[in-house]
């Protein structure tokens, strides 16, 4: 069957190239897009280690894959790139390499964020249009820089797909960590959760499971779809400010959140589902620390415990 080609006019480019937790927090501002333009095309581009998470997404009608490992695989990127024109591109990035896709795609706009909210602030020189966002949270801002591009009608939906089963898992309820973090600051010592997981399993009866990537050495090993498929079976979480934790809060999986140098208000779980526990010590810095962060030390394996027992007994009140 022929499909008539949509016109330029409908059809939007979409530049999120990673990682993790930022793709998720991208996800209501793009569906919104979607939403807000009917009849569009919308494309996004995305490096190939993160598609998983875009996987049945109804918001996206194509993707293409950002492949910098060969020449080739970037010439290739490059003509799937060019095979549509765009009427204008956002880029929810802000960095140099993401606004030189976003003009690379010779959209007649690009939009992106103000100048003075970018950590790379040349790549304000690729966009036609700045969005000077005053959001706490990135999700917000996301949100703010899609109306800015004509979202009329904005979404707080995270649609992510159902994940896969890797690896064994408990049989019944477990609560599952993710320890690991992008920065060594985020991360909560190993030592605290192995005395969490003692405490949890002599006195409520529950075993944690901690995940991470394959080769990591941890209990549940897992690529993207396995990690989604682990989440969605906990019972709760524990996590700190990274991409697992972000994929829990976006679910609305209960569970607990350790935060030390990264504001809670800006990077924290979006919702309600998790509780947030910060030592009031902490310092606010985005430097990426190659040891764990005092702050992080601060918070306890008995606190997290405490917070977590509350978070369970909720659910099976519920239940």
């Amino acid at each position: 069957m022929f499909t008539a080609a949509k016109p330029a006019s409908s059809r939007i480019l979409v530049v999120r190239l990673g990682a993790m937790g930022d793709i998720i927090h991208a996800l209501p501002a793009v569906a919104s897009l979607k939403q807000s333009h009917p009849g569009s095309r919308l494309t996004w581009i995305v490096e190939p280690k993160w598609a998983p998470l875009l996987e049945d997404n109804p918001f996206i009608d194509r993707l293409v894959l950002l492949r910098r490992d060969t020449l080739a695989g970037l010439l290739e990127s490059w003509r799937s790139l060019r095979a549509e024109r765009y009427r204008f591109a956002v880029d929810f990035q802000g960095l140099i390499k993401s606004a030189l896709v976003a003009a690379a795609a010779r959209p007649d706009r690009i939009f992106g964020f103000h100048h003075t909210q970018l950590r790379e602030r040349a790549a304000a020189l690729f966009y036609s249009h700045q969005t000077l966002s005053r959001a706490a949270h990135v999700v917000d801002k996301n949100l703010d820089l899609a109306a800015a591009a004509g979202a009329s009608t904005l979404l707080r939906t995270f649609p992510l797909p159902a994940g896969r089963p890797e690896g064994a898992l408990p049989p019944g309820d477990f609560v599952l960590a993710s320890p690991l973090a992008g920065w060594r600051a985020k991360q909560w010592p190993i030592e605290h959760y192995q005395t969490l997981a003692a405490r949890l399993e002599r006195e409520l009866g529950i075993p944690l499971v901690l995940d991470g990537p394959p080769g990591s050495g941890l209990d549940h090993c897992s690529d993207l779809p396995g990690l989604i498929h682990a989440t969605r079976r906990a019972a709760a979480v524990v996590g700190v400010d990274s991409g697992p934790l972000h994929l829990a809060a976006a679910l609305g999986k209960p569970g607990v959140a350790i935060y030390g140098p990264t504001d809670p208000a800006r990077n924290g779980p979006y919702g309600d589902s998790l509780r947030v526990l910060r030592s009031p010590a902490a310092v606010t810095t985005y430097k990426r620390g190659r040891s764990i962060d005092e702050s992080m030390r601060a918070v306890s394996p008995g606190q997290v415990f405490e917070a977590l027992k509350a978070v369970l007994a909720e659910r099976r009140s519920r239940v």
